[in-house]
């Protein structure tokens, strides 16, 4: 059977023919592995933490099996979630619902409904993932309230002793203390910290994949899609695939990506993000109450504002995914043509502090960084590239 590029490169779904293991940086043994062992430990949570589209969920879908995984989203939790009617709904169980019994009377015709009301109990949730050796697996633990990802901690700390096993998906700086640092947990965790792609385990998605379709692609090219990818499996897939659509648009007779194509890739990538929103808001900033704000004046001849200028400095080279302070004030000044009209180091650190609130008290797909300790972390390589890439700014 012949290969299509849909079948190769999928950046939605799991990657048959481009799944890349890695190997953790302070064992030296696979993900694969490390996460296999730690589900096979009866009473222990595994807490699964590392950057977002990184391939967590891709981790888990090959070392457990689609089938057998049930997934839930921290974002599917408000204060007032019942955890274990969750858990049961999304395993494909009945919570709560009615039965009808029906009894005929002795030595008569007659006959009498009775209808009764039925609870599915925690043991008998626990007991049907035990008997069909599903795994619970929270994603995006951190976008639960925080009472509540206290509430599920407790929760999870008696399922675990009665065998049930679970999963729990965090980013790197939000590792929530209700997990991690929860002392009822203490010494009853799997502890695995993904680290961030590398370039050259990005490369080997391009190259196994093109070589797939029998399509050439020199190293150095596929090295700068995967820097361009800011270490995200998920954004290499989707960059290679709409490389597949414009050769195949072109009719390109050589079968070979070249230097050419790549500005339109990555355009032609960030059509379906739905980031514009977010970018809008972002350069807007918060409500100025009737006040106008400084402007500066960009070496471009382009008057923008501070919240303009972080934006700005977000998307220039080299493309980074977590930024010291230091580094954005540096790349806020070398937009300035007016040596002597900077920003301070304090409005800029104010106007990230309220850039981080306007943005998390929005849908989940604005909480797109954090400002935290002096570091502005991009939470969501997607959103980088799109700012990189996308209309926006351009």
């Amino acid at each position: 059977m012949m290969l299509q590029a849909e079948d190769v490169f999928r950046p939605g779904a799991f990657p048959e023919y481009t799944y890349i293991s890695r190997k953790s940086a302070v064992s030296d043994l696979s993900y694969e592995f490390r996460l296999n062992q730690a589900i096979k430990v009866a009473g222990f949570l595994t807490s699964l933490v590392g950057p977002s589209k990184m391939g967590k969920t891709i981790l888990c879908e090959k070392v457990i099996g689609f089938e057998k995984i049930v997934e839930i989203s921290g974002a599917d939790f408000s204060d007032d979630t019942d955890f274990w009617k969750l858990v049961a709904v999304k395993a494909g169980l009945s919570y709560e619902g009615q039965f009808t019994s029906e009894k005929q009377l002795m030595e008569s015709s007659d006959k009498y409904t009775k209808k009764e009301t039925f609870s599915l109990t925690k043991d008998k949730i626990i007991e049907y993932y035990k008997k069909e050796n599903l795994v619970l697996v929270i994603d995006d633990f951190h976008y639960a309230p925080k009472e509540k990802r206290m509430q599920i901690a407790q929760q999870l700390k008696d399922a675990i002793r009665r065998g049930f096993k679970a999963i729990v998906v965090s980013l790197p700086h939000r590792a929530d203390e209700a997990i991690r640092q929860n002392a009822d947990l203490s010494g009853r965790l799997s502890l695995i910290n993904m680290d961030s792609w590398k370039v050259e385990d990005l490369k080997e998605i391009a190259k196994k994949g093109f070589s797939k379709l029998n399509i050439k692609i020199a190293d150095e090219i596929a090295e700068q899609i995967a820097v361009e990818s800011l270490s995200s499996p998920q954004l290499m897939q989707y960059i290679c695939l709409n490389i597949c659509s414009i050769l195949e648009m072109n009719e390109n007779k050589e079968k070979s990506v070249g230097q050419e194509i790549l500005k339109t890739a990555y355009h032609y990538t960030t059509a379906n993000f739905e980031y514009g929103d977010v970018v809008l808001l972002m350069k807007k900033g918060p409500s100025t109450r009737g006040k106008s704000r400084n402007t500066f004046q960009l070496k471009n001849g382009q008057l923008c504002d501070l919240y303009e200028l972080i934006v700005k400095s977000i998307a220039e080279n080299p493309p980074i995914m977590q930024l010291t302070f230091e580094d954005v004030k540096e790349r806020i000044y070398s937009l300035i043509s007016d040596e002597s009209k900077k920003p301070t180091p304090q409005a800029i650190k104010e106007s990230l502090t309220k850039l981080q609130e306007l943005l998390h008290i929005r849908e989940d797909i604005f909480k797109v960084l954090d400002w935290k300790d002096d570091i502005l972390y991009i939470l969501d390589p997607l959103f980088l590239f799109y700012l990189r890439w996308g209309g926006s700014l351009k």
